[in-house]
């Protein structure tokens, strides 16, 4: 449900295949320049050094980047380190005179697609930079695609293309000028928090102090009046040191106090004044302490039956139910799903270092689950599928035993075919740009799957793999010889 960083490079993508050269010998960066120009009619720009190729990176967007590793001013490491601190998008390519098995692993181990020592075969680097660009377009085309969906489905950090979900956020941008308490119901794991930290952050123009979430189900009576209001030193035995209340650290910020529902009654009656005069004193203190704080409280509880039953305060609930917001489970707006997914593949990616897509299959079935757990649940589907695929693609067998057995079972309501009403979904153009890819290198290979695994710079076990789930025929590519 959240995008909790942006996934999007600083540095814009290359719109069209653009190529740098850093060299220091100049014949040798002519050459160059003249090989890719001439030869694969590229725009190439070149560079003396890694501080003037860095420069160049910085201001236009490349595909790839033809490195020499030891330069006299900077050097290629130096160069490469700078193009993953600033996560620069591109391709890198070293080519050296000096190399040695120690500079190769290294090169390698930062990201390096390729090491060549010079000088490089002309037709082989020609190979080797077709094919880097190839993969590379692939990559940008995700990466956009990636974009497209963050900007287009984004709200202060919360992912959703939901109608009911926009009617939300179109609420919270009306209250976000307002000092008004709110009140968030929904069902546990539906993303009660990331919506009350989205109105702190639309109401960030007026109210620039701190977020500062309490769960109250998970203190008793005395440690939540504690976390609360604070308390001054000797107050109670082992209070050794005056506290800082939740209050007070939320002062012209939000203070959002998850499961309200478990407030103990004796509490509620505190919390009803807090509310009403915006004072209050630290436990064991007597100077009234005032703060001006937005109230955000969520509950998966019924609050009118807690009222009806006598457990929770008619007045109190009043008090917080001035702006009342329903969050719909994950169920009710299934269209979020292949959005979240992509969200938590990257974000996974980047914690792990282990890329995922899910294959449209396995996307099928993650949009018919019912999701009892909501978006806390497909996360840690996500991440547990993310740990047991192979080769980057998230399959059926990869998904938690029990997504396979809702869908199958024919129990939840939603029949979706993903093709004709989420064709932009990000799984789904993954996989058919990765097929376009495979057919053409196995048109070009006439079949052959050692040859195709060449070309594409994958194993031959991957190549035989992605033919499978693909139906690719090679029957169809072999009779195209001669």
């Amino acid at each position: 449900m959240v995008n909790d960083t942006a996934a999007a490079p600083s540095v814009p993508i290359a719109a069209v295949q653009r190529v740098l050269i850093v060299e220091d010998l100049a014949d040798t960066r002519a050459s160059l320049q003249e090989l890719l120009q001439l030869g694969l009619k590229l725009e190439v720009d070149t560079a003396e050094d890694g501080a003037a190729g860095l420069s160049l990176l910085r201001t236009k967007p490349y595909s790839l980047v033809i490195t020499d590793l030891r330069m006299p001013k900077v050097g290629g490491m130096k160069l490469i380190e700078a193009i993953q601190a600033e996560k620069i998008p591109v391709t890198v390519i070293v080519t050296t005179g000096h190399g040695n098995v120690k500079d190769a692993v290294e090169a390698m181990r930062m990201g390096v697609y390729d090491f060549l020592t010079k000088p490089p075969d002309p037709q082989h680097l020609q190979l080797i930079v077709q094919r880097a660009l190839r993969e590379r377009t692939l990559q940008d085309e995700v990466s956009a695609l990636r974009r497209q969906l963050y900007d287009q489905h984004t709200f202060q950090n919360v992912l959703s293309r939901s109608p009911k979900m926009y009617d939300m956020f179109e609420l919270i941008g009306n209250i976000a000028e307002t000092s008004s308490t709110v009140l968030i119901r929904g069902e546990t794991g539906s993303g009660k928090e990331q919506i009350a930290r989205a109105i702190h952050q639309a109401s960030g123009a007026r109210r620039p102090g701190e977020f500062v979430a309490v769960n109250c189900g998970a203190l008793n009576e005395n440690l939540l009046e504690s976390e609360l209001f604070g308390h001054e030193k000797g107050s109670y035995t082992g209070a050794d040191r005056k506290r800082i209340g939740r209050f007070e650290l939320a002062d012209k910020g939000t203070l959002f106090l998850d499961e309200i529902g478990d407030v103990p009654m004796s509490m509620q009656i505190k919390l009803l004044r807090v509310l009403q005069e915006r004072r209050f004193e630290r436990v064991g203190g007597t100077e009234p302490i005032e703060v001006d704080v937005r109230v955000v409280a969520a509950t998966h509880q019924d609050m009118e039956k807690l009222v009806q039953d006598g457990k929770f305060r008619e007045d109190l609930y009043y008090r917080l139910n001035v702006v009342r917001l329903d969050l719909p489970p994950l169920r009710d707006r299934i269209e979020d799903i292949p959005v979240l997914v992509s969200h938590f593949c990257t974000k996974l990616a980047r914690h792990n270092q282990k890329p995922a897509i899910v294959s449209p299959e396995a996307m099928t079935l993650l949009t018919k689950c019912a999701w009892p757990g909501n978006v806390r649940q497909l996360e840690n589907a996500i991440e547990r599928a993310c740990v047991t695929a192979r080769d980057g693609i998230i399959r059926t067998k990869d998904l938690p035993p029990e997504v396979g057995r809702k869908a199958e079972g024919g129990k939840h309501p939603f029949q979706v075919d993903l093709n004709r009403n989420l064709p932009d979904q990000l799984a789904e153009l993954v996989a058919a740009f990765e097929e376009r890819y495979i057919r053409r290198a196995l048109k070009r290979s006439r079949g052959h799957v050692g040859k195709c695994a060449k070309i594409t710079g994958l194993s031959r076990r991957s190549i035989t793999d992605k033919i499978a789930q693909y139906g690719i025929k090679r029957e169809e590519f072999k009779s195209e010889e001669g």
